[in-house]
């Protein structure tokens, strides 16, 4: 019995090793064996930059999509780091503002059963571009490929508004003529049937630019700091000032401030 549990043994061990061996010299495993040592030596590399006070990378380009609590948007971003801790930033959004009476309510239906919506009581779509500059600061993160840096930053700058007037499509209840008109030209419901928005590229001839200023504060948290590639979650708060006031509902006192949290995906590549 001792015997063949001594010769079971060896049989096992010696396929262990030339299972090894083998691994080793397959080309495939070698290769991303190589590939990881030499991540592993360019990470050390780019630490061994910020340990002499260098940054590591010495542009970022970061696109975002954000939720806000009043709406979302999209922005882009060029970073230039000046420190391991420091980065110039210049901003660019262009975002959709929601008032929050704002509602989708049926209004009619086709023959082929699709429902029309309309939002009752808007007066104007509101978009905003805002162009920013401010500066993020490094406040802690691992040290490795896959960690997690922690960040703070700030930033202002201009902002256009971008009113656009809210368009629906109308019957009138008497002549049964369908034209498009104006939410707010429809106050008189006992000469007009509304069937529906009219969609997005109704009413931009007819917008109306207001100028502002605005200014955020956020917190960033980027994976992988030292990769090339950027995927980050930014959360924070941002205000802005309208020279003129922004009308969004008919019902509604129109304002000059307004005020929201947000949160955005980010990914982009550094350099």
């Amino acid at each position: 019995m001792k015997k063949i549990f001594v010769c079971v043994l060896l049989s096992i061990t010696s396929f262990a090793l030339l299972a090894q061996d083998n691994t080793r010299n397959d080309p495939r495993i070698q290769k991303q064996q190589n590939k990881k040592n030499e991540k592993k030596d360019r990470i050390n590399a780019l630490l061994k930059l910020e340990e002499e006070g260098d940054p590591a990378f010495k542009k970022q380009s970061i696109f975002g999509f954000k939720a806000a609590s009043d709406g979302y948007g999209i922005s882009y971003e060029k970073g230039k780091y000046k420190t391991p801790k420091r980065t110039l930033l210049f901003q660019f959004e262009l975002n959709e503002k929601k008032n929050p009476k704002e509602e989708k309510t049926a209004s009619s239906q086709n023959i082929f059963g699709q429902v029309n919506s309309v939002i009752y009581g808007k007066a104007n779509n509101f978009y905003q571009f805002k162009i920013g500059l401010g500066q993020q600061h490094l406040i802690g993160g691992k040290a490795n490929k896959n960690g997690v840096a922690v960040s703070y930053l700030y930033a202002g700058g201009f902002s256009l508004g971008m009113l656009k007037p809210y368009y629906v499509d109308v019957e009138n209840v008497t002549t049964r003529e369908r034209t498009r008109k104006k939410f707010t030209d429809t106050a008189d419901s006992n000469s007009y049937a509304i069937i529906g928005a009219s969609g997005f590229t109704y009413g931009w001839k007819e917008l109306i630019i207001k100028p502002g200023v605005h200014a955020k504060a956020a917190m960033r948290f980027d994976y992988g700091r030292f990769n090339e590639m950027v995927t980050a979650i930014e959360a924070g708060m941002n205000a802005e000032y309208y020279f003129n006031e922004i009308q969004q509902m008919i019902l509604n006192k129109p304002k000059n401030f307004f005020f929201n949290a947000y949160i955005s995906i980010e990914f982009g590549r550094r350099r």
